[in-house]
């Protein structure tokens, strides 16, 4: 990237974390607050927040579900009632003590999550099974007091939908459950071109609370993993601890099945760091605030600016179009489109006009193809699909290139020591062996995989018998 037209951002193999920074700062995805671990969305950043949304939005509608919303403040008593709920986030609360001067008879959390605020809704609105299914989302933010925080990937706060569902039967939420591990994967496979691994957490990584935990795990660029989205099963625990109850068609009472299901900020990061190369962000088209970026070349020349102008409103049709007729130069423009991620970059001057014609640049491959006007609109459209299916395949080659399989502790351990991926190995459910594997490697379990492969018979770090696959990773 030529220094004299925009900042340098650090190489990703010197220090990706550095690179990270630089990205999220430099492509005016955020600025930093006054408040530690918080962060400012911009709105080049919240324009792409704002898509994601909108995709998952009518996903989630159109799977029957209704949003709500509820209140930023918790009661301390309502928060007890759930031990395990409450035990797994209580390191992450943040308190409300005063109102005021006053001090407050109960102290007020500020939600983490919102499991215990649908509960005591759903006690006073359910009765009978034909209350059922109760279908209900929030879009929202939570506050968790994290101790170490990076933009998107871990903040004080940060912006979310969570699911919150009530059935009659175990395998109503059981379904609910799988499907909306569906829709994420299917967001952010489709849509944000980021690859996932589906499956199971194991009982340790579950949600607190939950009857088990539903995941999806994507691999970033340095060979990290993310949790991309999560989808709980939560039984009757709840619904037990809050009274919620119906009278089914036989007129006896029986506790509701739950479910809950969460989508963040965070997989904006997944997304910088899937995508992202030395230039900067690489978004996929599907997300872009801004799919077509046109520069009119020697834009001080009669007619450049007009012709640009409605070449803008022509193709909006087709796309979402921008138009930077800012005085900097030319290759000042294609550096800073190029970091801030858009996908393809229109060029037109006055031999472009003459020839009818325009240059198209695409940002995943920096590839300029040369297209007639008459062609223009079948070619964008054409050129962008295209630019989001290699970004996905180019994420999935690297995926697979950097997932590795061991069936000895020693194998494990040196794939750890050397490298950084995912590593398929096999494990006997037993916990004290994947407390090993965290602590004399750093790697975590990140799911039991939906589809499984028997690479041994024998757990990779106690030798027993084993039956489970397991994708271990170090992760953020």
């Amino acid at each position: 990237m030529a220094k004299e037209f925009v900042k340098d951002i650090t190489a990703m193999d010197d220090d990706f974390a550095q690179w990270y920074t630089d990205v999220v700062t430099k492509a005016d995805l955020i600025d930093y607050s006054s408040v530690r671990g918080s962060m400012i969305i911009r709105p080049y950043g919240y324009a792409l927040w704002e898509n994601i949304k909108n995709e998952l939005d009518q996903r989630i509608k159109d799977t029957g579900h209704e949003n709500v919303y509820m209140p930023l403040f918790i009661p301390e008593s309502l928060l007890q009632k759930e031990k395990d709920h409450i035990e797994g986030f209580a390191p992450e609360v943040a308190w409300v003590t005063h109102g005021g001067s006053e001090e407050l008879a109960e102290r007020l959390c500020v939600r983490p999550t919102s499991e215990v605020l649908f509960c005591e809704h759903y006690k006073n609105i359910i009765h009978s099974y034909r209350d059922l299914p109760k279908l209900y989302n929030q879009w929202a933010n939570v506050v968790r007091w994290e101790k170490t925080t990076r933009p998107f990937l871990r903040t004080l706060e940060f912006l979310w939908q969570e699911g919150h569902t009530c059935h009659a039967t175990d395998e109503e939420a059981h379904e609910e459950t799988k499907q909306m591990l569906e829709v994420y994967a299917d967001v952010c496979e489709n849509v944000l071109a980021i690859p996932v691994v589906k499956g199971k957490k194991t009982d340790k990584e579950k949600f607190a609370g939950a009857k088990f935990t539903y995941t999806i795990e994507s691999l970033m660029h340095d060979g990290k993993a993310l949790q991309s989205g999560t989808s709980h099963h939560l039984g009757d625990g709840f619904a037990k601890a809050f009274g919620i109850q119906y009278l089914d068609k036989d007129g006896q009472q029986q506790y509701v099945q739950q479910t809950s299901w969460g989508f963040t900020t965070r997989i904006i990061g997944a997304m910088i760091m899937v995508h992202g190369d030395d230039r900067g962000l690489v978004i996929p088209p599907k997300a872009a605030p801004t799919q077509v970026m046109i520069i009119p070349i020697a834009q001080h020349k009669e007619g450049v600016l007009d012709f640009a102008y409605d070449l803008k409103e022509k193709l909006s049709a087709f796309a979402r179009v921008g138009i930077d007729a800012s005085d900097k130069k030319p290759g000042w423009k294609f550096n800073e489109h190029e970091m801030k991620g858009v996908p393809l970059r229109l060029e037109v001057g006055p031999k472009d006009i003459e020839n009818n014609q325009v240059v198209l640049a695409r940002r995943d491959t920096g590839e300029k193809i040369i297209v007639s006007m008459i062609e223009l609109e079948s070619k964008l459209t054409e050129v962008l699909d295209d630019i989001q299916r290699n970004l996905f395949e180019r994420a999935k080659e690297l995926r697979e290139q950097k997932t590795y399989k061991a069936t000895s502790f020693d194998e494990l351990n040196e794939i750890f020591t050397n490298k950084t991926g995912f590593v398929k190995a096999m494990w006997c459910g037993d916990q004290s062996c994947e407390d090993k594997v965290k602590e004399e490697t750093g790697a975590t379990s990140r799911c039991i995989p939906f589809e499984q492969e028997a690479i041994s018979n024998e757990c990779v770090c106690c030798g027993r018998e084993a039956n489970q696959l397991v994708y271990w990773a170090k992760a953020y």
